[in-house]
């Protein structure tokens, strides 16, 4: 079955780019992490009221919480050619375990809609004063499930 894709536009910027015309491979990370904040909702505390994410998650954390990149795995398929339009990402929901889960990413191309990049980024909520990993509230696992492969 194929799992709930999010989809959403994430601009290229001019600086991205590098010496050969294509998106940088560290910029990549950073249309993730853009991407991520456009489907689930910025950390608390962070920014102005804006658009409602499809998937509210990470600004509906309680005060204290800090939302953390634990690991990145990224894959670069093809060169992301720079245009001056939203690169094209798809981001689901993979694994979800006791306090962390798995978030999957295809980046493609905006005009020929082809596969560029294929990553995972594996996030856990952690309190702020202790540093320790908080185990996922069952309101939190279900919001993950919609979107979950």
């Amino acid at each position: 079955m194929e799992p709930r894709r999010i989809e959403v536009l994430v601009p290229m910027r001019w600086g991205d780019m590098d010496a050969y015309g294509h998106i940088n491979n560290v910029q990549i990370v950073r249309i993730l992490e853009e991407a991520r904040i456009a489907a689930f909702g910025p950390p608390s505390g962070a920014g102005l009221p804006g658009v409602e994410p499809p998937a509210a998650l990470f600004n509906d954390v309680e005060e204290g919480v800090m939302t953390l990149v634990v690991e990145h795995r990224v894959r670069y398929v093809r060169t992301l050619d720079y245009r001056n339009i939203p690169a094209v990402v798809e981001i689901w929901v993979g694994a979800i375990k006791g306090a962390s889960f798995d978030l999957h990413y295809v980046v493609k191309d905006p005009v020929t809609r082809e596969e560029c990049v294929k990553a995972t980024t594996h996030l856990a909520f952690v309190a702020e004063a202790t540093g320790r990993v908080l185990r996922l509230t069952a309101a939190q696992k279900e919001k993950l499930e919609r979107y979950k492969a």
